[in-house]
């Protein structure tokens, strides 16, 4: 494959060129960065929240920070309320429940932390698990152990893009997959 600066896609019927970016030597990732595109949010939460209507949940939960606002377009989409398991701890956050995962995008290890006053919104509950790209499955193994801890269940996992091995998200909402880039 010839050495390319951008991927294009099509995302709920908008079209965006997503910069690659060098996560490891030889290999290369499509940046998909919401933050600050509300129409493709607004665009790609009422395509999830359509898919979503066949399956029985409580609750969103979301890992912060770039698939926050995914999680509240899809909270108002769907009535559902959304929780954000933060990555740094907070006094404030009491009583917290925390998971540790490893970033692809950073290659570091990183925190996740259930604040004490959502831990009631969660317990007894069934959860849609929201991202904004699932690529090596570690932030939704940091978000599954939350939810053990806080006695809920994962209903679905969603996500605007799958990437990397597409056979291993094929239980995956999502409205379109991204390959991997090698040199």
């Amino acid at each position: 494959m010839p050495e390319q600066d951008f991927y294009p896609v099509e995302i709920a019927g908008l079209k965006r060129e997503l910069r690659l970016f060098e996560v490891a030597p030889g290999l290369r990732i499509a940046i998909l960065n919401i933050l600050g595109d509300t129409e493709l949010t607004q665009a790609a939460a009422k395509a999830l929240a359509q898919k979503l209507e066949a399956v029985d949940y409580d609750v969103l939960v979301t890992a912060e920070a770039k698939s926050i606002p995914l999680a509240y377009a899809l909270s108002v989409e769907t009535g559902k309320p959304y929780i954000v398991l933060r990555k740094t701890y907070k006094p404030y956050m009491g009583t917290a429940l925390e998971a540790e995962t490893l970033s692809i995008t950073t290659g570091q290890p990183q925190t996740l932390i259930l604040d004490e006053k959502d831990r009631e919104m969660l317990k007894g509950k069934k959860a849609a698990i929201v991202d904004d790209v699932i690529s090596t499955g570690s932030t939704l193994q940091g978000v599954r152990m939350i939810l053990e801890k806080a006695e809920a269940s994962v209903a679905a996992e969603v996500a605007i893009m799958t990437e990397g091995e597409k056979s291993k998200w094929m239980d995956i909402i999502a409205l379109g997959h991204l390959p991997l880039f090698t040199e």
